[in-house]
Formats: C-alpha cells, sequence, structure tokens
C-alpha cells in the first residue's frame, strides 16, 4: 500500500488524468524514497528513470567540460522527471536534491507498456514532453533577459547548489560584487536585491557568503515575472 501523500501527489500531476486502471498499476509497481537535501539521483548517462516528486525542490542541469553548471530545470512537488529519458534514452544531465526531498519511482516498464497499448497514455506522455519543451524555453529566456532579482536569484541557487553537500546547507560563497558581474549589473542593485530576499526570510547574508534559507521561495523569485 503506498501513503496518502504519494496518492494526492500522483492525482495532483499530470499522471492523475491517466486512466484508472494504469494509475493503479503505477501506484503498485513503484515505490517511495526519500532523500536528504545536497544529493544527487541522476548523473549523465545513468540508466532512464522517472521520479514524481512528492515533497520538495530539486534541479535538473547540464555541466561544460570545464565543470561549470547551468540549471535547465527545476521540479517540486507534483512534478515528474524522467519522461523524456523514458522515450528517448540517457540524457547529459544531472539531477540534485535542493532540500530533503521525498520521491516516488514511477516504474518505467509499466508506464512504457500502457503508452504503448493505450493512445491515451501515450498523448499524455506526448502533452507532458510539450510542457517541459516550453518550460525549457522559459528558463532559457529567464537566463537570458530576466530582471535583476530574476537572474540574482537564478544565479544564487546555481552556486549554492554546485557547491552543495549531501546533508548540508544551501550556501553560496560569492561577493556582492562578483554576484553583480555573473548578473551585469551594479553592485548597488545587487545589494538592494539581497536586501530585500533577506527581509523577505529567504536568505542570510555575510561577508563573500549567502544562505540560502528558503530554497522554494528563491526559486519562486526567479520565475517571477513581476520582480524588479
Amino acid at each position: 500500500m503506498t501513503d496518502a501523500d504519494v496518492v494526492a501527489a500522483l492525482a495532483g500531476s499530470f499522471l492523475g488524468g491517466l486512466p484508472s486502471d494504469v494509475v493503479k498499476q503505477l501506484l503498485a509497481a513503484g515505490d517511495r524514497i526519500d532523500y536528504p537535501a545536497g544529493t544527487t539521483i541522476y548523473r549523465e548517462g545513468s540508466q532512464p528513470k522517472a521520479l514524481l516528486v512528492v515533497h520538495g525542490l530539486l534541479r535538473v542541469y547540464m555541466t561544460s567540460p570545464q565543470g561549470r553548471q547551468v540549471t535547465v530545470r527545476y521540479a517540486r512537488d507534483r512534478d515528474v522527471l524522467g519522461i523524456a529519458v523514458l522515450v528517448a534514452g540517457p540524457a547529459d544531465v544531472g539531477a540534485q536534491t535542493l532540500a530533503d526531498c521525498t520521491l516516488f519511482r514511477i516504474d518505467a516498464a509499466t508506464l512504457t507498456a500502457a503508452a504503448h497499448n493505450d493512445s491515451r497514455v501515450a498523448w499524455a506522455l506526448a502533452e507532458e514532453l510539450g510542457r517541459r519543451l516550453y518550460e525549457s524555453l522559459q528558463q532559457t529566456a529567464v537566463n537570458a533577459f530576466g530582471t535583476v532579482r530574476q537572474r540574482v536569484a537564478g544565479h544564487l541557487l546555481d552556486l549554492a547548489s554546485a557547491q552543495q553537500r549531501p546533508r548540508g546547507d544551501l550556501v553560496a560563497r560569492v561577493s556582492q560584487q562578483d554576484l553583480a558581474d555573473a548578473v551585469g549589473s551594479a553592485r548597488e542593485v545587487v545589494a538592494r536585491v539581497l536586501r530585500d530576499l533577506r527581509l523577505a526570510g529567504l536568505v542570510a547574508t555575510a561577508p563573500d557568503r549567502i544562505l540560502i534559507l528558503d530554497a522554494a521561495g528563491v526559486y519562486d523569485q526567479s520565475w517571477n515575472p513581476g520582480a524588479g
């Protein structure tokens, strides 16, 4: 038997719209897994896996040959990871928990068999892939054209998660000047953004380091089109 949180998360995800018999099969075949913050749950080229986020926040990122990382997606409650790799095979991305996470492993064989046998399931997967494509385009636009607040929030998450260790805090070791240089703004503007984030209880600042207190809250700032 699966717990109520898993059932609710699956019902609230796109998987909840699948035929009821398929939903029952997925619940019966999968299992719940808990991961501490800072855990890498998928590495480049790993075997395909699909996961439902029950609770938590994760990021999907790519790494350059020089070791630099760029986030291509964030996933939170009721998001599903891994549909693309089930269809197209292993991807050159990693996935890392930014907070303590509860995930539900979706049995790949069960879901892919259902998609081959039922056009409703196949179409639902196609719609999910379309949503992920548009989300990736939006993330690219935020990275390139976002407001200073959006770029600061996103860069803090990238820096802190790249330096995070399992069960460790999210800390971006960066000066305000270096942060301003990274996002293409003036130090005074970045200082005002950090002050606002600090007053909102999202971060704590010290010389050359910024502690992220609420990863989900900082993520929301990185996506808020009205943030200035």
